[in-house]
C-alpha cells in the first residue's frame, strides 16, 4: 500500500512541483524587477513546459522603472507572452559588477528560479560580467543560452561543455571568438556551429548601430529560440537541483513546429454527452493537401498522468523526427480534464478513425502509439486491446502494473488477452527507461519480480507467441537479465555523456521487441530516444483487411 501511495503522488508531482518551487522567501535586494506571463491562450498557445527564465544584467544598476524600460527597449513581451517566459532583472550585488559576489548571486536565483531553459542577456558592463564570470567557468552549462551585447571579452578555459551565444555590439568579433572556442564551433554559413552538437551555435552580429529590439529579436531566431538545457540526469528534473549538483544539463531543441515546415492545428469537437473531446494535429506542410492517398504514417502521443495534453509533442522529440522524416502526428487529451472529456481506450481508436475517414492521405496500416508515464502504459495497451488498429506501440517511462496500481494497463487484463491472442496476434513494443526512475522504477537484480516494465514485456512476448522470459539472469546482460539481440552501447553528447543500453527481442527473423535503458536518468522523456523508437516503428505496417503484421526491414 506504501508503494501505491509513492506512486500515485509523485505521477502529480509534475504538476505541484514547480508551484511549490514559487512558494518561496522574497527575492535577493538584487532584483530590480521580475515578472511571469501567463497571458498566452490554455488551448492555442504553448504549453508551460521547458517555458525560458531570462536572466538581464544590465550595464549598470537600475530601479524597477528603468527595468521594466530595458525589458522594452529590448522588445521583449511577444516572446514571453509567446512562450510564458520569466524574466528577472539583475542589478550587481554592489555599485559595480563583482565577479565572485555577482557569481554568488547568479547562483543563488539559479536555485530559486529551478529552468531547464534558462536564457542569460547582458548590455555592457553586464556583457562583460556574463561573458568572463559566466561563460568562463562551469556555469556555462546550466545556461540554455546568452546574448551579450557591447561587454568586453573573456579567456575561454581549457575544458567548457559550451553554451548557444548570440555575441553583438563594436567588441562582437573579439568576444565571440572564445565562444567559438568553448564551443568547438567552425564556421557554417553565417553562423559557427559544433560538428557533434548543433545547437552549440554561435552568431556575431559587429552592426553597433543596430537597436536592442533588433538584436534581440534577431538572437531568438537565431539561438535563445532553438534550444533548452535541463538535467534529468540521476533524478527527475521536476523534483529540483541545485547548481553543479548534477553536472551539466542536457542541450535539446526547443520544439519550434514552424521552422521545422509543420503547421499544428487545434481540434475541439463537441460529444454527443459530456465534454468535448481535444486533440492537437502536426501536419507536414506539404502532406497536408498535395500527398498521394493512403502515404502519410500517422503517430499518436499521449501525454503523461495530469500533464498538459502538448506535452509528448513539445518534450518527446517525435516532432523533430516528423520534420525530418515527414509523417502526421497527433496528440490527444486522452485522460480528460475539467474542460474536456476523457477519450480512454475506445476513444483514442475513435478518433484515428476520423481522421482516416477525414484526411484520405493517412495511411491505415502504419498507425502508431507512443506515451509518456501515464501515456505510454495507456499506448501499452492499446497494442494489445486495440492490436487491429495500430503496426507498433511503445512508450518511455512507463509499463504494465499489478493490482490497485494498474491505473492505466492492469496486469491481468493485459495477461487474459495477450493469452487469448498469443500467436495469432503480432504487435512490436518499443519499451524506453531511465534506470534512475523513481516515479516508475526500473528494477535491480534483487527486485524484479512483477516490475511493471518487465510485466509488459512479458505480456508482449506472450501475445506475440515468444518464449517469455520471468525469470532473469544478470550474468546474461547486467542491464537486462536476459539475453537480448543487436545489443549496442550508444554514448550520446548530451549532459555528462548520458548513455543508452538497447537490444531486441526476436520471434525468428522479427524484432518484436526492443528494450531502451536510459542510463542513470530519471522519469522522462529522452529526446533522442525518440529517433531510435521511429526507426524501430516503421519497419512494420498491418495489412488494413486481414490485420496481419507485415515487416520489412530497414535498408
Amino acid at each position: 500500500m506504501k508503494r501505491s501511495i509513492l506512486f500515485l503522488a509523485v505521477l502529480i508531482w509534475s504538476m505541484a512541483a514547480m508551484a511549490q518551487g514559487r512558494q518561496q522567501a522574497p527575492m535577493p535586494e538584487n532584483v530590480a524587477y521580475n515578472t511571469r506571463s501567463y497571458n498566452a491562450a490554455q488551448d492555442t498557445g504553448r504549453s508551460h513546459n521547458n517555458s525560458p527564465t531570462f536572466f538581464i544584467y544590465p550595464d549598470t544598476q537600475v530601479d524597477e522603472a528603468g527595468a521594466k524600460a530595458l525589458i522594452e527597449e529590448l522588445g521583449m513581451q511577444a516572446v514571453v507572452e509567446a512562450n510564458h517566459a520569466s524574466v528577472y532583472v539583475l542589478n550587481p550585488v554592489g555599485e559595480k559588477y563583482n565577479a565572485k559576489a555577482d557569481f554568488d548571486a547568479f547562483v543563488e536565483m539559479f536555485n530559486r528560479a529551478r529552468s531547464g531553459n534558462l536564457k542569460v542577456v547582458g548590455v555592457g558592463n553586464g556583457a562583460t560580467f556574463v561573458n568572463q564570470a559566466l561563460a568562463a567557468t562551469d556555469a556555462a552549462s546550466h545556461i540554455a543560452g546568452i546574448l551579450t551585447i557591447g561587454g568586453k571579452t573573456f579567456k575561454a578555459p581549457a575544458q567548457s561543455y559550451g553554451v548557444p551565444a548570440y555575441v553583438a555590439g563594436k567588441t562582437a568579433k573579439a568576444v565571440a571568438k572564445n565562444y567559438i572556442a568553448i564551443n568547438k564551433a567552425i564556421k557554417q554559413g553565417e553562423k559557427y556551429v559544433n560538428a557533434d552538437e548543433p545547437l552549440l551555435t554561435v552568431v556575431v552580429n559587429e552592426n553597433a548601430s543596430a537597436s536592442l529590439s533588433e538584436v534581440f529579436a534577431a538572437a531568438w531566431r537565431e539561438v535563445l529560440g532553438k534550444n533548452f538545457r535541463y538535467n534529468n540526469y540521476k533524478h527527475t528534473h521536476y523534483e529540483g537541483m541545485t547548481f553543479g549538483q548534477y553536472g551539466a544539463g542536457e542541450l535539446e531543441p526547443y520544439t519550434d513546429w514552424e521552422s521545422l515546415g509543420i503547421k499544428r492545428e487545434v481540434v475541439i469537437t463537441e460529444q454527443r454527452t459530456g465534454l468535448p473531446w481535444l486533440w492537437y494535429e502536426y501536419w507536414p506542410e506539404e502532406l497536408k493537401e498535395g500527398a498521394p492517398e493512403k502515404s502519410v504514417p500517422v503517430m499518436v502521443l499521449l501525454h503523461g498522468n495530469a500533464n498538459d495534453p502538448r506535452t509528448q509533442a513539445e518534450t518527446s522529440g517525435f516532432i523533430q523526427v516528423a520534420g525530418k522524416e515527414r509523417f502526421f502526428v497527433v496528440e490527444m487529451e486522452w485522460q480528460g480534464s475539467r474542460n474536456y472529456g476523457a477519450m480512454g481506450h475506445d476513444g483514442v481508436e475513435q478518433v484515428l478513425y476520423q481522421l482516416l475517414a477525414k484526411y484520405p492521405q493517412l495511411d491505415p496500416s502504419r498507425i502508431y502509439a507512443e506515451g509518456l508515464s501515464a501515456g505510454s502504459m495507456t499506448a501499452t495497451a492499446l497494442g494489445i486491446k486495440k492490436s487491429h488498429l495500430f503496426a507498433a506501440v511503445g512508450g518511455h517511462s512507463g509499463g504494465i502494473f499489478k493490482g490497485a496500481r494498474g491505473l492505466f494497463s492492469n496486469f491481468d487484463a493485459m495477461w487474459d488477452e495477450a493469452t487469448q491472442k498469443r500467436g495469432a496476434v503480432e504487435m512490436p513494443y518499443c519499451s524506453v527507461i531511465g534506470t534512475a526512475d523513481m516515479v516508475v522504477p526500473y528494477f535491480t537484480p534483487d527486485n524484479y519480480k512483477d516490475n511493471s516494465y518487465l510485466n509488459a514485456w512479458n505480456t508482449y512476448q506472450q501475445m506475440n507467441g515468444m518464449d517469455v522470459v520471468m525469470d532473469l539472469d544478470f550474468e546474461k546482460d547486467a542491464v537486462f537479465g536476459f539475453t537480448l539481440k543487436d545489443r549496442q552501447s550508444v554514448v550520446t553528447n548530451k549532459g555528462e555523456g548520458i548513455r543508452m543500453e538497447i537490444g531486441q527481442h526476436y520471434k525468428g527473423e522479427k524484432p518484436l521487441i526492443r528494450i531502451v535503458a536510459v542510463m542513470d536518468y530519471g522519469h522522462w522523456n529522452f529526446m533522442p530516444t525518440a529517433q531510435v523508437m521511429w526507426d524501430f516503428f516503421k519497419q512494420f505496417s498491418r495489412d488494413p483487411k486481414t490485420k496481419k503484421l507485415i515487416y520489412t526491414p530497414n535498408k
